[in-house]
């Protein structure tokens, strides 16, 4: 076949120099035939009647076949049949035949199979999709793995993100609430992965959604759809998105002394976009999203408490265990059943027609307030004595002060007794009332200083010089009582 030019030489001077072809292929050294096929078409293919025969291929196809099938159980992805395996194997079996042809049967076998993407139509207010990203952020100097929370507005391409410490159902939860109250409305269908969050289990097409997931699309009125187990192009939007907020915006590793902190940043790195994003129309993501907006479903009055639910009973420590940390609670719950509500920073403990709101500790982490064991605490002082410390802290300044006057004239343990007696009084008449009290007594009536003698008493106490000479490493009352009556007897 000749080259383009070629083929345009010889129109021209048969056409136009008005030559004959006898000349021309004289001239060109080509066949008057090969003249004839250019002057009848500028552009002339190569037309085979019927496709070549490839008899080599017909005899090992079947057998490669079979290999495939036979193979299929015993294979992953990382390893997959090959064509030069499939190839040494038929040597193995006695076929002849290239490893060219072989690889040229798998590669159009790969082809027919290959999934066509259908180029999908998004309406205004009508799909969002969402997906969790891995990330490394910088937090109060030190680095830590967490999970970015992305949803996508599939026409608009309005996004929101924020990050998370882990990627659970209650940060899966949260961060719908808080998209929603971003966009200012909701979509009407939401596209997932088939994240254990969401759905408990899953049958072919049927899906049986968790609990409280269930509850979230309730309250929101909107539609989950879930693409295709390994399928993660069918929400493709949201992964493209993903990794692109993951390189502009969070690369360099960001730094923030706090997470709500980075969330802001990040947030507001997002907003800053939506006005220089452009489609292939030349609008931007803000003017597309003022056209969306009306579109879109209005919010509840109230937003979905992301929280998880989780039943409890209180020890007899009135501690409870969440997510590998401790708690403590009201000494007056102790061996009773709770409900935790357990949300992305805090958990709220039920219990009866009580309430109360704690911070959550990481994992190891034990939080214990001994506020909640005034009752106990008044009736022993040894064990106000050993946690003095923190109570004393929990309590505030008057009884530091109070503490730290009687412990040097009185000792440990009588300090103890005294602060037992204060918590017994609060229990029944209230922290704040006693407390003004206790501060107007040290604040009106200060104690004068310590007398050094004093001191050394407390340590060694002062007896009888009868009694002196006596060492009694212990004993009872009555042990004492009949030596006074034989020093008294001298």
């Amino acid at each position: 076949m000749l080259k383009m030019g070629q083929a345009h030489v010889i129109r021209h001077k048969v056409f136009i120099e008005g030559r004959s072809i006898r000349q021309v292929a004289r001239e060109m050294a080509i066949s008057r035939n090969t003249v004839r096929k250019y002057l009848a078409q500028s552009e002339p293919k190569r037309v085979e009647p019927q496709p070549r025969g490839r008899p080599v291929l017909q005899k090992v196809k079947s057998r490669i076949d079979g290999l495939l099938s036979e193979w299929a159980p015993r294979t992953t992805a990382k390893q997959r049949i090959t064509g030069s395996r499939i190839h040494e194997q038929l040597l193995l079996e006695g076929y002849t035949v290239g490893v060219t042809t072989v690889r040229d049967y798998l590669a159009e076998l790969k082809r027919v199979k290959r999934e066509v993407f259908i180029p999908l139509l998004h309406l205004p207010g009508q799909v969002a999709q969402v997906d969790f990203f891995e990330v490394t952020v910088e937090i109060d100097g030190k680095r830590q793995k967490a999970w970015q929370f992305v949803m996508r507005l599939a026409y608009s391409g309005r996004d929101f993100a924020c990050i998370y410490e882990r990627c659970n159902q209650v940060a899966f939860l949260d961060g719908h609430v808080r998209a929603f109250q971003h966009f200012g409305a909701v979509p009407a269908r939401i596209v997932y992965d088939n994240l254990s969050a969401a759905v408990k289990r899953r049958l072919g097409m049927s899906i049986e959604l968790t609990d409280r997931f269930r509850a979230l699309a309730s309250h929101y009125l909107f539609e989950p759809c879930f693409a295709r187990p390994g399928e993660g192009h069918d929400k493709g939007s949201v992964e493209a998105r993903g990794k692109g907020i993951r390189l502009r915006h969070l690369t360099p590793i960001p730094q923030a002394e706090t997470l709500p902190e980075l969330n802001v940043q990040l947030l507001a790195g997002l907003e800053a976009t939506t006005g220089s994003r452009k489609d292939r129309q030349g609008r931007t993501v803000k003017e597309r999203f003022e056209e969306e907006r009306p579109l879109l479903r209005c919010l509840p009055v109230r937003p979905f408490e992301a929280r998880q639910v989780i039943p409890l009973v209180v020890d007899r420590q009135a501690m409870v265990r969440i997510e590998g940390a401790e708690y403590s609670l009201p000494s007056g719950w102790a061996s009773l059943q709770i409900m935790a509500f357990v949300g992305v920073a805090d958990i709220r403990f039920e219990c009866r027609s009580e309430s109360l709101v704690v911070p959550k500790v990481p994992r190891g982490g034990r939080l214990v307030s001994y506020r909640h064991y005034l009752k106990e605490l008044a009736r022993k002082p040894q064990a106000v004595r050993q946690v003095a410390p923190k109570l004393l802290a929990e309590l505030g300044a008057p009884y530091q002060g109070l503490w730290e006057m009687l412990c040097p004239r009185y000792g440990e343990l009588e300090a103890a007794r005294v602060v037992a007696k204060l918590l017994g009084a609060i229990d029944h008449g209230g922290e704040a009332r006693i407390s003004r009290a206790l501060q107007n007594i040290l604040e009106h009536k200060p104690i004068p200083p310590v007398d050094p003698a004093m001191t050394v008493a407390t340590t060694q106490p002062l007896v009888p010089i009868s009694l002196s000479s006596y060492n009694v490493e212990s004993g009872h009352a009555a042990d004492y009582d009949r030596l006074l009556e034989e020093a008294s007897g001298e």
